[in-house]
């Protein structure tokens, strides 16, 4: 009987973005106590009093008798917080400067007919050794309420000038991820050494925050430099395999908040200017000063990076790797150099986004970047990894999406909004939006 012989077995094709459901994972277990706030397990009545050292006390009361369940809203200087009153009628909000905050009482969360008798919103400041109370009083009356068209377009700006900085850390992260295929977990960490950066030389050297910045922007760069050539291209060389070093990226990610930590400490420090007074730009938009600078220096340097990468020879070439490593080096691009040049950029912008974030909240911690590691990945995943532009559409889209989810869930929990675009994206368009669908095998 004649020998039987086999084809041989065809590869399966396999989608690259299978890899995506490990990484989810491993950044699910690192955001966990995110996941637990969702969840409800913090007391809705203490927020932000372990995070931040001072803290507004809220104290509601209606015929002498504390009124549970009010929800309260505290804002200023670009940071905002909400809190709901326990059976003591009282709320705690932590907050991280001593400047003056507004406290709003959501008077749809009273009893029927009841409405506060004083002003509201309220403004507390800051005395000799912490913030005045913020008592409210209750009485029947009319209510006045804002209008949802103009909170939401209040949370429509506010989520454009969130968006424009988070997109400079994710255009970032999706360069060194299209040039390398590395997904770079301590991309966190490039993004709070910016913010430490200008720490140190604006407020500890006392050196003119503008100069800071640009210190911040240029040592992120030299960073971004050294643990390339000092990490990834050794490691490169060496044929180690992608899972590898991502998994060795947490590691550093974590090796390097905790040296952040050693030096800075655990507490919220400010930049200069922050928590500035907002003015009133038309209608309901308020926007301060540094928010103002912040949206047009965000839009100068994407336009700058866009041109760089559809104009000039070396972001052609970058382009390029991203599009596919090998063929670029059979043509002659210097695929080592591009790869250093990228790196040194996305550590750059990275740094960038830091002082920006560090402005935002406001202020600088040692774990600031990791707050908002999940909306970076979200952004890369929907916007379609390995592509620049990609990363700015889901960025824009997922500033404005937190921002605006504000006007229906806690201000607390909006991140976790993210994890849903990240879960969604997976399921129906894994390849992102401006992505294009690959097969390997």
């Amino acid at each position: 009987m004649p020998p039987t012989t086999s084809s041989p077995e065809r590869p399966r094709a396999r989608r690259p973005w299978h890899l995506l459901g490990v990484l989810l994972a491993m950044l699910l277990v690192a955001l966990s106590p995110v996941a637990a706030l969702a969840q409800g397990g913090a007391d809705p009545s203490q927020v932000g009093i372990d995070e931040y050292d001072d803290v507004v006390t809220v104290n509601i009361r209606y015929n002498n008798e504390p009124v549970e369940g009010a929800r309260v809203v505290l804002s200023g200087g670009g940071f905002e917080a909400e809190a709901v009153t326990s059976d003591r009628g009282q709320a705690r909000i932590g907050v991280p400067t001593t400047d003056p905050y507004e406290v709003l009482v959501d008077e749809e969360s009273l009893p029927e007919g009841v409405t506060v008798t004083g002003d509201n919103p309220l403004t507390v400041s800051y005395g000799s050794q912490f913030f005045q109370p913020a008592n409210f009083f209750l009485g029947e009356g009319e209510r006045e309420t804002t209008s949802f068209l103009d909170q939401f377009v209040e949370r429509l700006i506010n989520g454009l000038n969130f968006g424009l900085m988070l997109a400079l850390a994710s255009i970032g992260l999706s360069l060194i991820f299209g040039t390398t295929g590395l997904t770079n977990f301590a991309h966190a960490e490039m993004v709070t050494l910016g913010a430490i950066v200008a720490l140190v030389f604006g407020v500890d050297l006392g050196w003119p925050i503008w100069l800071a910045i640009l210190l911040a922007v240029v040592l992120s760069g030299a960073f971004g430099w050294l643990i390339d050539a000092g990490i990834w291209r050794p490691l490169r060389r060496r044929g180690i395999g992608l899972v590898q070093m991502m998994i060795l990226t947490i590691g550093f990610s974590l090796a390097l908040r905790y040296v952040f930590q050693f030096f800075i400490g655990g507490g919220t420090s400010q930049l200069p200017g922050a928590g500035g007074t907002k003015h009133q730009i038309l209608g309901p938009i308020r926007l301060s000063t540094i928010d103002m600078v912040s949206m047009g220096l965000s839009l100068v340097v994407l336009l700058a990076v866009a041109y760089w990468l559809l104009r000039t020879r070396t972001g052609k070439a970058t382009r390029a790797v991203a599009d596919n490593r090998p063929l670029a080096a059979a043509s002659g691009i210097d695929v080592e150099g591009v790869t250093r040049i990228v790196w040194v950029a996305g550590a750059a912008l990275a740094g960038l986004s830091g002082v920006l974030w560090a402005y935002f909240r406001p202020g600088i911690k040692w774990d600031m970047g990791m707050q908002i590691l999940l909306l970076i990945f979200a952004a890369v995943v929907l916007g379609g990894l390995g592509t620049a532009f990609g990363a700015l559409l889901g960025a824009l889209i997922i500033g404005i999406l937190v921002e605006v989810s504000t006007l229906w869930i806690p201000s607390d929990i909006k991140y976790v909004g993210a994890l849903g675009v990240l879960i969604i994206i997976l399921l129906v368009r894994p390849q992102g939006l401006l992505g294009r669908t690959a097969r390997i095998g």
